[in-house]
């Protein structure tokens, strides 16, 4: 078959060339801005975060930067929606490994750590102290939400499985805590659903302590004291081994 035949051009056409040569260049570009910009997060923060700085690093006028990002807060949420998603993804994938629920509990843990301890700015970005001017919009959202889904949907299959085991709640904060099960995790107990919700936040608390160096000269061995930790969230979560769960 020729060449017209297989593309649908007719000759002497080169449009859908030309567009995806295009497109690789924007991409190309996209890239290398959120690069000179993640290196600036590094050197001065994200408070100090400039247009004008990535464009002259990147030998770019402004104006052309503009037609990519047309704001410091389109670029900053670019790259928080990405470290999002990068850390999210982690924990997915940690979370489809093979075992039993606590197991995979502590698998989703020790790869948000990794991932934590591997990018300290980007992590920073999105669990540090806010930018100052800037307020994330709402595509912010669903990837901020892929780690604590990646938990609920752990808890989820223990509920369903072997068994969970939360603790109680007060009196009041059962309507809370029913509002963050139907809001959150739709089909768990208001129990169980409320202490994932204390498990998810001990868990940023501890890798925040260790990215931001508050363990120095208290904690030596940070794998295995990360590890007791984070099963121990995941057990006072109500996920707790097989053998130790209601029939």
């Amino acid at each position: 078959m020729d060449t017209e035949h297989r593309t649908g051009r007719s000759p002497g056409s080169s449009g859908p060339v030309v567009r995806g040569a295009r497109e690789r260049a924007r991409e190309e570009i996209t890239a290398a801005i959120k690069d000179e910009a993640r290196r600036q997060l590094a050197a001065d923060g994200a408070a100090r975060l400039s247009l004008r700085a990535v464009a002259r690093e990147l030998g770019m006028v402004s104006s052309a930067l503009y037609r990519y990002f047309p704001s410091r807060e389109e670029l900053l949420t670019a790259l928080i929606v990405d470290a999002y998603d990068a850390v999210g993804a982690a924990a997915e994938a940690a979370a489809g490994t093979a075992g039993e629920p606590l197991t995979r509990w502590g698998a989703v843990c020790a790869a948000v750590r990794a991932w934590a301890l591997e990018h300290p700015h980007e992590y920073a970005l999105i669990y540090g102290s806010p930018v100052p001017g800037y307020a994330a919009p709402r595509t912010t959202v669903e990837p901020a939400s892929r780690v604590g889904l990646a938990l609920v949907g752990i808890a989820r299959d223990a509920h369903r499985g072997p068994g969970a085991s939360p603790p109680g709640l007060p009196g009041g904060l059962r309507p809370e805590a029913e509002r963050i099960a139907a809001d959150l995790a739709p089909g768990l107990p208001p129990e169980l659903a409320a202490s994932l919700v204390a498990a998810w936040s001990q868990l940023f608390g501890l890798i925040s302590f260790e990215v931001f160096g508050q363990y120095h000269r208290v904690v030596e061995d940070r794998d295995a004291f990360f590890a007791h930790a984070a099963e121990r969230l995941g057990r006072e979560a109500g996920i707790v081994p097989s053998a130790h769960t209601r029939s």
